[in-house]
């Protein structure tokens, strides 16, 4: 182990390196949109700047001082420019995507959090009622239903043409809501966080799969419950 990492640290250039080929190659993805090697490549470059951070302080220690400064300045310079261009060019991820004509998608609801007409003129019946929240790409939820076991419910969701899963790292725990209804009542169960949808950009709208998840409290596997298409936007990033 330690000779692997004098072999990745001793030479200063050799971290440095990989982060500027794993950035060259998010450059490229970005204009070529390859969806399937996107995550793993946002992951390769978190795993970058850790790499050049460690790198840093191991020439500090050496007290390489001014290899330490020039890898910090390319790191900083990286940052700089990575957020002025997401800035300026906003997020490609959603440029190609079609909202299908053949099946019912409805809009998330124009209102804010607590507004009484969330719920106006909706049926007594199991429903996913979305809406906006503060900004565009972000959300929240009502699920109405009745006669569910005790449990907890989250969301997932789907861009229905690719059929890829959306914000896999914050949807389920931003949007965890504990539910018990025996009765035939419908209850409301509205989501305790604003979630955030990270993929597209604000005004590129695409159509969305949101499912209900249930988890029951006995142990039970999890399951679908539900499920509704609604037209989004991702959060600008």
């Amino acid at each position: 182990m330690k000779n692997i990492f004098i072999y990745c640290f001793d030479k200063w250039w050799r971290p440095l390196l990989f982060f500027i080929l794993i950035a060259g190659l998010l450059i490229l993805n970005s204009e070529l949109n390859i969806r399937f090697i996107k995550k793993p490549l946002l992951y390769l470059s978190n795993v970058s700047v850790i790499v050049i951070f460690i790198s840093i302080c191991y020439q500090l220690y050496k007290r390489q001082f001014w290899k330490g400064i020039y890898t910090f300045l390319v790191l900083l310079s990286a940052g700089i420019i990575s957020m002025m261009t997401s800035m300026v060019d906003g997020d490609h991820w959603a440029d190609d995507l079609i909202i299908p004509s053949d099946i019912q998608i409805e809009n998330p609801i124009n209102v804010y959090s607590g507004s009484d007409s969330i719920l106006t003129g909706k049926k007594a019946q199991t429903d996913l009622i979305l809406y906006n929240s503060g900004q565009p790409g972000m959300y929240q939820y009502i699920f109405r239903t009745a006669k569910i076991e005790s449990g907890t419910i989250y969301l997932k969701a789907f861009e229905i043409t690719q059929d890829e899963e959306l914000s896999t790292e914050y949807l389920e725990e931003n949007t965890l809501t504990r539910v018990n209804n025996p009765s035939d009542s419908i209850v409301h169960y509205s989501s305790p966080n604003i979630f955030t949808i990270y993929e597209g950009d604000w005004g590129k709208y695409y159509a969305a799969r949101f499912e209900v998840w249930l988890r029951p409290s006995s142990g039970e596997n999890e399951r679908k419950i539900f499920n509704k298409n609604f037209k989004i936007e991702g959060w600008m990033h």
